[in-house]
């Protein structure tokens, strides 16, 4: 699998990181609009399967494929450049700002968007028969997706919002993995196989990802969900986003750079004096 030491896919990952910052806006935004188109795809793949089937593990098995491709693709998501981005920060490398970085996010946010929301004005003609007719059985099931995931959090009140937040984080603890698994092998079946076993992982647990919700809400909108577009912002798009930042961000990006850019100082066992 040409599997690559952690130091050097480590400065790898930095690599990439200062690269997005200094990426042209238009770059940004059509590799952003692709990665949200596709990651939308494969959520509405999973969960067709999931309809289909009556069996969700099949669907989480398979929705990896999105994201493997997507990243083979070059394409960015919000979710991995929470935690590339910042890595050049981190390593202080030349012309690197927190502006550059806010930059980044915002594009590839606005990029992802836009491409998951056309993925679901496509798929909800798809549901509707061109909105001739009442959603599908999929469709149904994507409006329940978010009256769940919306005001169904927020009946819990505090709780709920706190439930969300650390879904988020969560989530993006296993795709920021995810997308590190990409920097691990030079050859396409090792990077497929490691980024296949997280994304599985956090589909299946039902964590909050804010690319897919892009995808999911809107669309669930559109086929008639009891839901208002505050309540997903609210109750989904915002504390997602802020939850997915930290798990990236906090519990991938800068762990691997401590250890594995700026190790600690070692110590050695002090003599023992002669008796």
């Amino acid at each position: 699998m040409a599997y690559l030491a952690p130091t050097e896919f480590v400065t790898k990952m930095i690599d990439a990181g200062e690269q997005k910052i200094f990426m042209s806006t238009r770059d940004t935004l059509i590799r952003a609009f692709m990665a949200g188109a596709i990651l939308a795809l494969a959520a509405a793949f999973a969960i067709s399967v999931n309809v289909n089937t009556g069996q969700p593990l099949l669907g989480a098995v398979l929705f990896p494929v999105g994201f493997i491709l997507l990243y083979l693709l070059g394409f960015d998501l919000l979710t991995g450049v929470f935690m590339l981005a910042p890595l050049a920060l981190f390593d202080r490398r030349p012309g690197v700002t927190v502006a550059g970085v806010l930059r980044n996010w915002g594009l590839v946010f606005t990029g992802n968007f836009a491409g998951a929301f056309t993925v679901a004005v496509f798929m909800a003609i798809i549901f509707t028969f061109g909105f001739s007719q009442d959603p599908n059985a999929i469709g149904q099931k994507i409006g329940v997706i978010g009256e769940g995931r919306t005001v169904g959090y927020a009946d819990h009140g505090s709780a709920g919002m706190l439930t969300l937040f650390i879904r988020g984080v969560l989530c993006n603890w296993m795709v920021s993995t995810g997308v590190v698994a990409a920097f691990l092998s030079t050859s396409v079946s090792g990077k497929a196989i490691a980024m296949w076993m997280p994304i599985m992982l956090f589909f299946y647990m039902g964590f909050e990802h804010s690319v897919v919700n892009m995808f999911l809400f809107p669309s669930g909108l559109l086929l008639g969900g009891n839901f208002t577009f505050a309540d997903y912002l609210i109750w989904n798009e915002i504390p997602t986003v802020l939850g997915n930042l930290v798990g990236g961000v906090a519990f991938v990006g800068l762990t691997l750079y401590s250890t594995h850019v700026r190790t600690g100082a070692s110590r050695r066992a002090a003599p023992v004096p002669a008796e």
